[in-house]
């Protein structure tokens, strides 16, 4: 499932820095800003609107889920946004540990997990 994980991921990530980098419109602080907050709203909306899956997600087939398998709350999906916002700009240090499967920020602050 990594694989799928890391796809989506990949996905996700180039349809929000589409956005921001439209937004942004080559201002580098503004950019970092709203790649930030458009990444926090991006979970937040998607996870609670379809059903705990993003864009990257419904392509790959895989979901997350609150740590009791049921439905994501938005606190918890934004919670998630704001840990892929931490292991973005600690450059990268908390995707890898993700994905070493070591310890997941994102997931750990939210209370979720992913499932096919």
């Amino acid at each position: 499932m990594l694989i799928k994980r890391i796809i989506a991921l990949i996905i996700d990530s180039i349809l929000i820095a589409i956005i921001s980098g439209f937004l942004a419109q080559e201002n580098s602080a503004l950019g970092a800003i709203s790649y930030a907050l458009l990444t926090i709203a991006y979970q937040a909306i998607f996870l609670t609107v379809m059903n705990g899956q993003t864009p990257g997600k419904m392509l790959m087939g895989i979901r997350v889920v609150s740590a009791s398998g049921g439905q994501i709350s938005p606190i918890q999906a934004a919670l998630r946004g704001l840990g892929y916002v931490i292991n973005s700009y600690t450059c990268g240090i908390g995707w890898l540990l993700a994905a070493l499967n070591i310890f997941s920020i994102h997931d750990t602050l939210a209370g979720s997990r992913v499932v096919e």
